[in-house]
């Protein structure tokens, strides 16, 4: 966690100062209070998936561009090792681990969820354009979508437009996990 921490303290700030914004602006734009993003920029603060989220859309960015750098783009070939325990956000209580990093030449990013028993997270909608494959590995979860609540178990898969509100919860007694790729119009993250 040290490390993401580290390396989003290093970004927020590259990206901030990049587009000439005061943190009164960044504040404005992302709808993070300027003391949380001056806390982020310091290192001081472990944000939330909430918060992280809230961010990557106001600075129009991937949120595994702020999680991680950008994976080499000399090889179409990319191993990861596995990476163990997934990291966890903060007090999120999801623990989510980056797969896939964003790379604009693929428009994705690709992300490994769990959700611990009785977790329920209702997402605001991310960038316009957005839109989220999900697969359920293990366990049982369910989807908002459009309002409606829907019931996934292991094997499931459903696409849906990840810039409208949609959130996910875990009512049984077990974890559930998934993969979530979100997949960015070619004109998003630029």
């Amino acid at each position: 966690m040290q490390e993401i921490n580290q390396y989003l303290a290093k970004t927020l700030k590259v990206l901030r100062q990049e587009k000439g914004w005061s943190l009164d602006r960044a504040a404005s734009e992302t709808g993070v209070s300027k003391a949380m993003l001056g806390q982020i920029e310091r290192g001081e603060s472990s944000p939330t998936i909430a918060t992280m989220w809230k961010i990557s859309k106001g600075f129009h960015q991937s949120l595994s561009s702020l999680l991680e750098p950008p994976a080499e783009a000399s090889s179409n070939t990319l191993i990861r090792p596995p990476s163990g325990q997934p990291t966890s956000l903060a007090s999120d209580g999801a623990p989510i681990a980056p797969i896939f990093p964003y790379e604009e030449r693929f428009g994705f990013e690709m992300f490994e969820l769990t959700l611990l028993p009785g977790y329920e997270r209702l997402s605001e909608p991310h960038i316009q354009g957005v839109t989220e494959h999900l697969v359920v590995l293990s366990g049982e979860m369910e989807l908002l979508v459009d309002g409606e609540w829907l019931q996934l178990t292991k094997g499931a898969s459903v696409r849906f437009a990840g810039d409208t509100p949609h959130g996910y919860r875990n009512r049984s007694q077990a974890p559930a996990t998934f993969h979530n790729i979100l997949h960015y119009r070619q004109d998003l993250c630029e």
